[in-house]
């Protein structure tokens, strides 16, 4: 308990999904959470949780794409708290398409909140930070960051840009003694609505359920993660047991891929 006691987080997409399970973990576990989304809808119900676990959380909206909306978020942050001490970078889309069908239109949507967004939080970040002293930034990979899908070429190529955007970001935080760590987490698929959407899409003749089970086999583990895996990740990268990873992967993933 009270492992993020007293900091403050700003968690992304922290709506629904990985994003709601992360502000919660880092709720119970001591932090003042500012949750952002583009949509409200569900925003009341992850406030709700936090306050029943005896947390402060608070929700802005936001579009990632703007760097005005981040200067907003950020400035309305620490007037509000005074500091932030954990970015938490998990806003993300996904367009399930190969190379040859996926449209230009598509790939720019997803590197505009999957790798434009994670650009203009981090940077934007440091700038409060290394002000207050340090702090942790944590990009949201996947393991389609270290393999690829032929499925999902846009957003494999969003997540391995996010990958090696945050060991740059490490090494200049680092460099100059700023006390910021930049680190990425690495899901394999988890249990979630973007999963089962993305599994109802690809799914043969309609059979969900089969997809599932296929999608389930390639983690030697022998089924999905569930958002509280992740979050767990997450939260120990935001305390200071973290304190000497930087620039770092830290893969969730069943052992997908350790194959």
């Amino acid at each position: 308990m009270n492992r993020v006691d007293g900091k403050v987080a700003l968690v992304t997409g922290g709506r629904q999904g990985l994003g709601k399970a992360i502000a919660i973990l880092l709720a119970k576990e001591g932090a003042k959470v500012v949750i952002t989304d583009r949509k409200e809808e569900g925003a009341d119900a992850v406030l709700q949780e936090i306050e029943h676990a005896g947390g402060v959380g608070v929700f802005m909206s936001h579009d990632v794409r703007q760097e005005d909306d981040w200067k907003r978020v950020i400035s309305t942050t620490v007037e509000k708290f005074g500091r932030i001490d954990v970015l938490v970078n998990n806003a993300g889309v996904g367009a399930g398409k190969n190379i040859e069908d996926v449209t230009l239109e598509e790939w720019r949507w997803v590197m505009s909140i999957n790798l434009d967004g994670v650009f203009l939080g981090t940077q934007q970040a440091i700038k409060v930070m290394k002000a207050g002293g340090g702090g942790s930034i944590i990009n949201m990979s996947s393991i389609e960051g270290i393999v690829g899908d032929s499925r999902m070429v846009a957003y494999d190529a969003s997540k391995g840009g996010l990958r090696t955007l945050t060991k740059s970001a490490a090494l200049h935080c680092a460099k100059r003694g700023y006390n910021i760590r930049v680190n990425t987490v690495h899901p394999g698929f988890i249990d979630t609505a973007m999963v089962r959407g993305f599994l109802k899409a690809h799914a043969k003749d309609g059979d969900a359920e089969a997809a599932r089970q296929a999608l389930e086999n390639l983690h030697p583990i022998g089924h999905l993660g569930e958002p509280d895996d992740v979050a767990y990740a997450v939260l120990y990268l935001a305390s200071d047991e973290s304190k000497f990873a930087t620039g770092s992967e830290l893969v969730v993933d069943g052992g997908y891929t350790a194959q």
